[in-house]
């Protein structure tokens, strides 16, 4: 994103790399100013209810009419397991119990960090606009070949692992 203008006095910024620091930022001309641009950072949940996981088919772009888990970007003021917990409530309708971290994905070439927490689903209600459609789906009935993230298809199939394993592990990949 290229940054014109100061956020703070309004001033014009260059591009230059400041003392001290490995890469170029945008810097104020008039007050000095230095505007950090960082990775996203998107949480969700991996809702399971025995062995079928829950996945939303998207309203929305990108990847509309594709099915994904419920997740989305973590807001200012919140925590990654409280961002998981109100992204999955609003996009599939789900009371979930909380588990532990499942996947950390990195994805350097979208500026993202993808995390997806494990949750069990408790019950059900209406989903939010950003979905269509909910559906549980055990691992040989879920359309793989319409699964809208290669991040989530990467999660589901760590997650259908570990189901088979008896036991959930942290997973981290780089993409």
């Amino acid at each position: 994103m290229d940054i014109k203008y100061c956020s703070q006095c309004g001033g014009s910024v260059s591009l230059a790399t400041p003392a001290g620091d490995s890469h170029s930022r945008h810097i104020c001309d008039q007050c000095g100013y230095v505007h950090y641009q960082n990775p996203k950072v998107v949480t969700g949940c991996l809702v399971y209810q025995g062995d079928k996981v829950l996945l939303c088919k998207r309203a929305i772009e990108p990847r509309l009419g594709m099915w994904t888990v419920p997740a989305g970007f973590m807001e200012n003021g919140e925590s990654t397991r409280d961002a998981a917990k109100r992204e999955t409530m609003e996009e599939s309708g789900a009371i979930v119990a909380m588990q532990d971290l499942f996947l950390v994905a990195n994805l350097p070439h979208a500026n993202q960090v993808y995390m997806l927490y494990l949750a069990e689903l408790k019950d059900t209600g209406p989903h939010g606009p950003e979905t269509s459609e909910t559906q549980l789906f055990n691992k040989d009935d879920l359309p793989w070949d319409e699964v809208g993230f290669y991040t989530v298809k990467y999660g589901l199939m760590r997650f259908f692992e570990d189901l088979d394993k008896g036991k959930f592990s942290l997973h981290e990949i780089d993409f």
